[in-house]
Order: structure tokens, then C-alpha cells, then sequence
């Protein structure tokens, strides 16, 4: 299965609370802090929803 590597780049100060909770569901927590994810609808969404706050990679 494909995966995507998510990286946290900008801070999550000031935005939203619910655009917090989904980077917060992404499993980021600090800037720069990087997770890799399956590649499906879901976390597709997820990375959506917070485009203007990560970096997505394909691995």
C-alpha cells in the first residue's frame, strides 16, 4: 500500500480549534514533526482539511 509522509510546517496558533484537533488526528504535535500515513480517502481528507498548515510527500 502507498503511503504519504505528513510534516507539520506552520504552527497551529491561532487557527481553529477544529482544524487543531484534525492535525492533532494526523498524530502531529510539533512543528516540523513528520508521520507517515496510509494513502486513502481518509487521511487524504484529513490533509485537506489542514493544507495550509502540512507538507505532504509521496514515500
Amino acid at each position: 500500500m502507498a503511503k504519504i509522509k505528513v510534516t507539520l510546517t506552520k504552527s497551529t496558533i491561532g487557527a481553529p480549534a477544529r482544524q487543531r484537533k484534525v492535525v492533532e488526528a494526523l498524530g502531529l504535535k510539533k512543528m516540523h514533526q513528520s508521520v507517515e500515513l496510509e494513502d486513502n480517502s481518509v487521511s487524504r481528507g484529513a490533509v485537506a482539511k489542514v493544507s495550509h498548515l502540512v507538507t505532504v510527500e509521496e514515500v
